[in-house]
């Protein structure tokens, strides 16, 4: 094709984008190879929040606005490349909750998931549907979808955890919803011990049949998860990127603890050094015991207790352990990608 023929096609194409642009079409060919790619793109990107930074900060917002004022005091841990956007990664919200001695953050319900997981302090509670749970440092809590819960802290000291939520996977769907409770705190029969022995030693009651697909068990104790993990140590074979990682299940169903969020905790100990891996979920970690790195495509993320970190999509990461053991929770949509036959993993 002669160079005038070119313009002439290239004129008169771009005279039909602009026609059909006008009824909200668009042309696929001009936007496919950005759309369908042979591997993932992601803008997000690798990010440590470190706990000795992130600490002050809290600290300040405790001084600056009550938990009842904000309904939940919460900084958001907006992963840099979503800035503006209130997530974490592309379909999961995430974000650090201080409440402090003598506060109640008011009940309420909604049609996001919600988890907790403890990272500072002991005493404080969480109220599921008229079930009270005492939390600790460790804590794998959940709060279903369109359940009442409230949060309060009668003991003496701050309390600090992380709050993962499927928002933007809600907001994709156009699902969300929102009410407030008629008091700041429910009314509670039972506490997380009756809840515990229902469902937490391999039983159920005999005429329990479930009412959602989120686990009726929403305590899992950081001391019965992290003897599990010992166990493994001492009898179980270490795989090669993660050592010793557990899933936490709907002890009902078997399946995952929640429809929308995958929740793993693992134990690597000291000295450990991973195979490179890769999967389509971005993960959240969260930092419990020990020290270490976790090396991110060409990043290199240097993590210690209490510290949470986002490895992004498809990008490889391994982990270098130090001198004690390392024990992580972590988060991510790995349930979602697998019910939409969407996951994919790869190692080395």
């Amino acid at each position: 094709m002669t160079a005038e023929a070119t313009s002439r096609v290239s004129s008169e194409r771009e005279h039909y984008y602009k026609q059909i642009d006008r009824e909200s079409m668009t042309p696929l060919w001009e936007v496919l190879h950005s759309v369908v790619t042979p591997e993932p793109i992601t803008p997000c990107v690798p990010h440590l929040w470190k706990w000795d930074v992130c600490r002050p900060w809290l600290e300040k917002a405790g001084e600056l606005i009550t938990a009842k004022e904000a309904e939940r005091r919460v900084l958001v841990l907006e992963n840099p490349g979503l800035r503006g956007q209130i997530r974490i990664t592309h379909s999961l919200y995430a974000g650090l909750q201080l409440i402090l001695p003598g506060e109640v953050a008011p009940a309420h319900r909604h049609s996001q998931s919600a988890l907790r997981f403890i990272l500072n302090g002991s005493g404080a509670y969480t109220a599921v549907d008229g079930e009270k749970v005492t939390m600790n440092v460790g804590d794998f809590v959940i709060t279903p979808s369109w359940s009442f819960h409230d949060h309060g802290n009668p003991s003496s000291e701050p309390m600090v955890w992380l709050d993962g939520l499927d928002v933007p996977i809600v907001e994709l769907f156009d699902a969300q919803f929102m009410e407030r409770g008629a008091e700041d705190s429910q009314h509670t029969g039972t506490d997380g011990t009756i809840n515990l022995a229902e469902f937490g030693n391999t039983m159920k009651p005999v005429e329990y049949k479930p009412r959602s697909k989120t686990s009726p068990l929403f305590w899992y104790p950081y001391d019965r998860t992290r003897e599990a993990l010992e166990t493994m140590k001492r009898q179980s074979p270490m795989h090669d990127c993660w050592a010793f990682k557990l899933q936490y299940t709907n002890p009902v169903t078997g399946d995952w603890a929640m429809p929308t969020i995958g929740t793993f905790m693992q134990l690597m100990p000291a000295g450990f050094k991973g195979k490179a891996y890769r999967s389509t979920d971005s993960t959240v970690y969260a930092v419990v015991e020990g020290t270490g790195r976790c090396v991110v495509g060409d990043q290199t993320l240097t993590f210690g207790p209490k510290d949470v970190f986002v490895v992004p999509s498809w990008m490889p990461y391994h982990f270098e352990i130090d001198g004690d053991d390392a024990v992580v929770f972590s988060f991510s949509d790995r349930p979602v990608q697998q019910a939409l036959d969407l996951w994919r993993e790869k190692i080395g």
